[in-house]
């Protein structure tokens, strides 16, 4: 943690030393889901979402 209180992580590398892109679907898929997030957010009238409109957003109903 740094002295603000916030955590630091150094990315060093993202792609195999073979130069080969690696996809983590797992990862793809929370990026995914926490853009959608976004964009709720963005777009609410409420300062903030409630429990039930973040089910929706994440279960896709």
């Amino acid at each position: 943690m740094t002295a603000g209180g916030r955590w630091q992580i150094e990315v060093t590398r993202v792609t195999p030393a073979g130069g080969t892109t690696v996809q983590d679907h797992v990862a793809l898929a929370e990026i995914e889901l926490c853009g959608e997030l976004i964009i709720a957010a963005s777009t609410a009238v409420e300062d903030r979402l409630s429990l039930d409109r973040i089910d929706e957003v994440l279960l896709g109903h």
